[in-house]
């Protein structure tokens, strides 16, 4: 498939909805730039609970994701499809799901200046090419002119076990019972916040991938992008 070179493609959804694994085989199809958004904030989390910085202190954290040397390589080879250095030091998976980070995650989100930060970011690495971009706002905040536009969703049942099956997979143990608490208090943060607040754009696809393989979203979505051109 010939792609333009403005070619964006906005995929937005709650906590483990797959948008990131979707997102990832998506630009590995169209073979295009890639970037789970979410990762950002939680490196940003990270380095907030490694420097004693107050989740609450929205100053304080735009001064650290500014001043702090992170740098995301893009990396199809790699397990997240990007690199993500900081400090110096690259930040695996395992790193960026551990429960710590999750705690203080969407505290984080929540703050307008940290969102505006991360915005900028963002719109930085989709000037570079094509680019696939998951994360909750980016349709509605990051990108909103962008071509395509997916919100993608599931029961709260199917992201349990889809989130459970990925931090097994990092070597975290979880509890399912602890994790669906998680889920929906992170869908509740999410929703509720002021700032850049979980919802899809009027102009997105909405798809339900409940009872769908991730390789039957990937296709249906990479139809919808052909169609758009």
């Amino acid at each position: 498939m010939s792609l333009p070179s403005h070619l964006q493609i906005a995929i937005d959804g709650p906590a483990a909805s797959g948008k990131t694994t979707v997102a990832h085989l998506l630009a590995q199809r169209l073979k295009v730039l890639y970037l789970d958004t979410g990762a950002m904030y939680r490196t940003l989390a990270y380095m907030a609970l490694q420097t004693g910085t107050d989740a609450d202190n929205e100053g304080a954290l735009v001064r650290l994701w500014e001043q702090a040397s992170v740098r995301i390589v893009l990396d199809e080879m790699a397990p997240l499809g990007f690199r993500i250095v900081a400090g110096g030091d690259e930040l695996d998976e395992m790193t960026l799901q551990s429960k710590h980070v999750t705690a203080i995650v969407s505290t984080i989100a929540a703050h307008p200046r940290v969102r505006e930060a991360m915005v900028q970011s963002q719109r930085h690495i989709a000037l570079e090419g094509p680019v696939v971009m998951a994360g909750r706002d980016i349709g509605t905040v990051v990108l909103p002119l962008a071509h395509v536009k997916i919100f993608l969703t599931a029961s709260v049942g199917a992201r349990v076990e889809r989130r459970a099956t990925q931090l097994r997979a990092a070597g975290i143990d979880v509890s399912l019972h602890q994790l669906a608490r998680e889920i929906e208090e992170r869908d509740r943060l999410d929703r509720e916040r002021p700032f850049s607040p979980l919802v899809a754009a009027p102009d997105a696809h909405v798809i339900d991938s409940s009872e769908m393989t991730v390789n039957a979203v990937v296709a249906e979505i990479a139809t919808i992008v052909e169609r758009s051109r």
